[in-house]
């Protein structure tokens, strides 16, 4: 069966909340429900996530459910300015995601240091349990608004990853990443330390101004990949990616497991690497629309359709050739998650 996924034009954007009332977005959102509004508040320097004012409308929304709205992220496991709830706190509000702005709070919801989470059973092929972020396993229901993009261990970032990753605690996002060993070019390194200060396992190391990697404290985040300014480092593309993003649709089975919720593709800045990047990534299409439904699957395989359309050929598979990206949808359909067959409305 096919589920109906909503399409927005961009150059309608500003119809955004007449588009999600008629997507009936908010339909599994009750009174006096503590609604997450899952979303990435930007890395400091990068500028493709999404902006506070297209918050207002689902705000606005809910306020009118007489839910209790709040905007969430959790931890990441690099060193920058979202590795704890208080740093993580000061970026979206240099970001505009402001009460006054926005018109609910910022909750960082797996606590100060990141470490404050709750087990939930999966039995995956991979995880039996998942680590999800405290203040999202006991959230009552989930906007889970997304900004579409490249990504370099899924192909892409859309709904699921923003679901699976994202909720997770530290501890989770470890568990996911710990595979995917880079391979070290020393020739062309430069010493300059931009790695060494980034990993946030303290894996790299400096020795006669060439980088040295542990590989036993390495746990395959890739921000090595990002950081590094002459491409040193590069992911080994082998079934460890396959697996990463099968553990991603492992958290996003824990993360929506007895719960319901709807997710929000943003279809504009679109560019090759994820917004975790601390530096603007190029733009390598217009800007499209806004891609919506209740199954995150559905939503993500119409908005990697669209996209791939706009383009005129596989996007994803044109920056990563090497990943395949179809794996996270056989996954989540396996998994029970959802299914990427889908009914396109395009709002009118």
């Amino acid at each position: 069966m096919s589920g109906k996924v909503y399409f927005l034009p961009w150059a309608k954007r500003e119809k955004l909340y007449e588009f999600l009332k008629k997507a009936r977005a908010f339909d599994h959102v009750k009174a006096r429900h503590f609604l997450a509004i899952k979303m990435h508040f930007g890395e400091d320097g990068n500028e493709g996530f999404i902006k506070p004012p297209f918050v207002k409308p689902l705000v606005k929304i809910a306020r009118e459910k007489t839910a209790f709205p709040f905007l969430t992220d959790a931890s990441t496991i690099y060193v920058g300015k979202r590795s704890d709830a208080y740093h993580h706190a000061l970026i979206a509000e240099k970001h505009g995601f402001t009460i006054s702005e926005c018109g609910c709070p910022v909750i960082i919801a797996d606590g100060l240091r990141g470490n404050s989470a709750v087990n939930v059973e999966v039995n995956g092929k991979h995880c039996k349990t998942v680590s999800i972020a405290h203040d999202i396993f006991y959230s009552d229901s989930f906007i889970f608004l997304n900004h579409f993009k490249g990504h370099e261990i899924t192909g892409f970032g859309g709904a699921l990853k923003n679901i699976g990753m994202g909720c997770g605690s530290k501890a989770g996002k470890y568990e996911m990443h710990h595979n995917a060993k880079p391979d070290v070019n020393k020739k062309i390194c430069i010493g300059c330390g931009i790695c060494v200060k980034w990993c946030p396992a303290m894996a790299l190391s400096l020795k006669n101004k060439k980088i040295t990697l542990n590989e036993k404290k390495c746990i395959g985040c890739g921000e090595c990949v990002l950081s590094c300014p002459k491409g040193v480092f590069q992911l080994g593309w082998n079934e460890d990616v396959k697996n990463i993003q099968e553990k991603i649709i492992e958290y996003c089975t824990g993360v929506l497991k007895n719960k319901k919720s709807f997710s929000i593709n943003f279809l504009n800045h679109i560019t090759k690497f994820c917004d975790c990047y601390t530096t603007k990534g190029k733009v390598l299409m217009e800007d499209i629309g806004i891609m919506a439904g209740a199954d995150p699957v559905a939503v993500d395989k119409a908005s990697v359709d669209m996209v791939n359309k706009v383009y005129g050929k596989d996007f994803c598979r044109e920056i990563f050739p090497e990943i395949d990206y179809m794996t996270q949808f056989e996954y989540a359909k396996k998994m029970g998650l959802g299914s990427p067959d889908y009914e396109l409305v395009e709002y009118k």
